[in-house]
């Protein structure tokens, strides 16, 4: 990359106003030669004008030696050589002049002025010398000589130098303006990878937070029924035997269940290049990148999003996934087809309203006093719509296991006309009751919140007056 900005600026190595050394070293010599040119034509001059040859030779020096200001004061420079045009002396002075003003950041006009005014002092100096020398000689010339050598040796004089200087200076801001675009266009490359790496962070922070909902959908559930379970099984293990046998065998195939799920999912993250049918021990579906992994993915974020199982959940979920080693699409797609197997045992897309009652059933049989009352037609929505609705109710009533065990429960779902709304409410749970003591992490009201803001949906929880507790939410269904 070239240097640009103010690394340009940086490159600035020479003394006093000179860029680089060896544009100093230039300068000194140009003006060096200068200076004994102008010295040795000042002798002829001191002679044809009757001034002491020295005073001539020091007005030669002083005038040659200008040259090595040329770059900071080129119209200083061009002056003294249209100073020293009638004395015939300063050739060199001249052409370096003109090339050096032309070649500067100087106004076009200014350029123009000066040169022009170095043509017609060139002009006249040499039209009246030339003009003596065939006065004074024997050779007889038509009056047309003296007017076109004249005008050769002006324009020979002047164009050249001003030309080149001309060239140069354009092409020298055109380097300049090549310079500064690559240098924009490095800060924007700059600024879109940093962008880039910004939206690769937060995609993979976004990632990393699905993969701790689908984990909490799939584990929190039916860990938190099976410490319902566990405490009914304690309380009738004497009085009634054949009862705790089946919460016996309830919990059991719960924890079966939820350990071979997450087991699914913390394979997937520590492999780290495992697919979701390796996995699933499934050797015929496609690998994340196939489109059919996609599909697996998109189906997973379409379940919403649920807070994180407890601190626990959220732990695993982040602490097992570098973003450097662990492809997270297709961890998405296998916490989400293990969440869609824990209540899809026939193979379909994931939960749906229909297993409502079943979610019920489930509470029911843990003990809870619930009831599940649907209100208007039931029609059957987009499944990211259905699952949503279904992950809602499911972790409102999780909640109620935790912290109002005995309560009675109430579901409500509505069907309406361009949405569906639901609600799960609970009553204070009996002063008998025992809290079952499951821990929290406060992640599932946000976790619902954040499900149903994505699908543009409200929600709202909050405690009622009769001191329960109630969970809403609407839904669109276009």
């Amino acid at each position: 990359m070239t240097t640009t900005g103010d690394d340009h600026a940086a490159a600035v190595t020479g003394p006093w106003w000179w860029q680089r050394p060896r544009s100093a070293v230039l300068d000194v010599g140009l003006a060096l030669l200068s200076a004994a040119e102008c010295a040795v034509e000042g002798v002829a001059f001191a002679r044809e004008t009757g001034l002491p040859v020295p005073v001539g030779v020091v007005f030669g020096l002083l005038a040659g030696a200008s040259l090595v200001v040329r770059r900071r004061w080129p119209i200083a420079v061009v002056l003294v050589g249209i100073a020293v045009a009638p004395a015939q002396m300063g050739l060199l002075l001249g052409l370096v002049g003109l090339y050096t003003l032309a070649a500067s950041e100087l106004p076009r006009r200014i350029i123009g002025v000066l040169s022009g005014m170095s043509l017609v002092a060139t002009l006249i100096v040499t039209f009246v010398r030339v003009r003596q020398d065939l006065m004074h000689g024997d050779v007889q010339l038509g009056e047309w000589v003296v007017p076109t050598v004249a005008v050769s040796t002006a324009v020979g004089v002047t164009a050249p130098p001003v030309l080149l200087g001309l060239y140069v200076g354009a092409r020298r801001r055109l380097m300049e303006s090549l310079r500064e675009r690559a240098g924009s266009l490095e800060r924007e490359l700059q600024l879109l990878a940093d962008r880039a790496e910004e939206r690769a962070e937060w995609a993979r922070g976004e990632e990393r937070t699905r993969i701790a909902r689908e984990m909490h959908d799939v584990v929190a559930h039916r860990v938190s029924l099976m410490v319902v379970h566990a405490a009914a099984l304690q309380a009738v293990a004497r009085k009634d035997p054949e009862k705790a046998v089946r919460n016996a065998a309830l919990v059991g195939d719960m924890g079966r269940q939820a350990l071979t799920e997450l087991r699914e999912m913390l394979g997937v993250l520590r492999s780290g290049e495992g697919t979701p049918s390796s996995a699933f021990g499934g050797g015929g579906s496609a690998a994340p990148g196939s489109p059919s992994a996609s599909g697996a993915a998109g189906a997973g974020s379409g379940t919403g999003t649920v807070g994180a199982a407890g601190p626990g959940a959220g732990a695993a979920a982040q602490g097992w996934a570098p973003s450097s080693q662990v492809p997270l699409a297709a961890v998405g797609a296998a916490a989400a087809a293990a969440a869609s197997r824990a209540v899809a045992q026939d193979g379909g897309e994931g939960p749906s309203l229909a297993e409502l009652e079943e979610l019920v059933g489930q509470s029911r049989a843990a003990g809870m006093a619930v009831e599940l009352l649907v209100e208007g037609e039931v029609r059957v929505y987009a499944s990211v719509v259905e699952q949503t609705a279904y992950r809602v109710v499911q972790e409102a009533l999780t909640n109620v296991h935790k912290h109002a065990g005995g309560a009675r429960t109430r579901v409500r779902l509505a069907h309406r006309g361009a949405e569906v709304a639901m609600q799960v409410e609970n009553e204070p749970p009996p002063g008998g009751v025992p809290d079952a003591g499951l821990p929290s992490g406060g992640n599932g009201l946000v976790g619902m919140r954040e499900r149903v803001s994505a699908l543009g949906g409200v929600f709202v929880s909050g405690p009622t007056d009769a001191g329960g507790f109630r969970v809403s939410a609407v839904l669109p269904v276009s």
